[in-house]
């Protein structure tokens, strides 16, 4: 079988280098319960094909963790995988799902690391106040860490090199002195992804006792999911009492169009019909083009675009005033006249 796929693609050695490191790590005898973590998106359906090729003696489980917020053409696409496949795709749903997270926590703004800054301030009852990082330190001593980003405090190589720091404030252009002018009446927070996605993925792992797990990201798709791992391979640690595996971490886009041809890979509706880039969870305010998103979902799934404008409301209008914010700064720099 090996010998067959890897025909297939002689002409790529970074495919064939992740079918040939996928078979002795799948196959390895040390392994007797494996997860592969399947989302219905695009790089999740390249991984499963490839997986289930080297997979000699069915030892994958498969498993879809249920956020509360998916596509109908996500949860059609699963059964399509099911059948092409002949496996079985577990769904597992959220320990708390979006919907109740958001009511519960607060919603998400902008990427994880802000949420999760505004969210730890907002619990300290910080009053978004424009002083030093040792001023600030001293009455809420609790956010240390909240009050380096807030304050531009975090220095780094990136810092030194580049002027700014993916840690800081500043790394978003404008959005110290739009929360200083506009400080946020809701809760803010990223708790829904640990909630509905995390949490409910270590659970799994623990209760099934796991050995390893297979999770189908890139390097190439860049943010904060790629940037956290270093290659494709980590060894159980202190963190994690389990190995995990990225079988095509390496893949270019390119690479991913040339097995997608090679193999027949089909995707979601999602994908082929509707347009769409991503098919995480439906209209997540982390997307900065959920604006976009959300008008194509409220053509093709009209009641699920009716359920998360309810659900990330706020969020929805508060990226819309910032959004706007930038775009009347960035007019005052070039000294264009901004009509209120």
């Amino acid at each position: 079988m090996l010998t067959d796929v890897l025909e297939k693609c002689k002409g790529n050695v970074i495919i064939a280098d992740a079918f040939t490191k996928a078979d002795s790590i799948i196959n390895d005898p040390k392994y007797d319960s494996i997860l592969c973590s399947i989302s219905g998106g695009s790089d999740s359906d390249v991984m499963l094909d490839l997986i289930h090729k080297v997979d000699l003696n069915k030892k994958v489980i498969y498993v879809w963790f249920n956020t509360g917020l998916e596509y109908q053409a996500t949860k059609n696409h699963l059964e399509y995988l099911e059948n092409r496949y002949n496996v079985q795709i577990h769904r597992e749903r959220a320990i708390k799902p979006i919907p109740l997270c958001t009511k519960e926590f607060g919603q998400p703004f902008l990427s994880k690391l802000v949420s999760r800054n505004i969210s730890r301030l907002q619990q300290s009852g910080f009053k978004w106040e424009n002083e030093p990082f040792e001023v600030l330190d001293s009455k809420y001593s609790a956010c240390h860490s909240e009050l380096k980003w807030w304050c531009n405090a975090w220095d780094n190589k990136h810092m030194r090199e580049w002027g700014y720091s993916m840690f800081n404030i500043n790394y978003h252009r404008f959005l110290k002195q739009f929360i200083l002018e506009n400080p946020p009446q809701f809760k803010i927070s990223q708790l829904c992804c640990d909630y509905a996605k995390k949490k409910v993925s270590k659970q799994y792992i623990k209760h099934n006792k796991i050995q390893l797990s297979i999770i189908g990201v890139r390097k190439a798709e860049g943010g904060s999911r790629s940037s956290a791992y270093a290659s494709c391979f980590d060894a159980k640690n202190s963190h994690h009492n389990y190995d995990n595996y990225r079988p095509i971490f390496w893949f270019t886009n390119e690479d991913k169009l040339a097995y997608e041809k090679i193999f027949n890979i089909q995707h979601s509706d999602c994908y082929t019909k509707w347009g769409l880039s991503r098919t995480g969870c439906v209209g997540c305010p982390f997307n900065k083009h959920f604006a976009d998103e959300l008008r194509i979902v409220e053509y093709y799934e009209p009641a699920i675009c009716k359920a998360v404008n309810n659900v990330f409301k706020e969020s929805y209008e508060y990226t819309k005033m910032y959004r706007q914010f930038i775009a009347e700064q960035k007019k005052r720099e070039k000294g264009i006249k901004v009509l209120f």
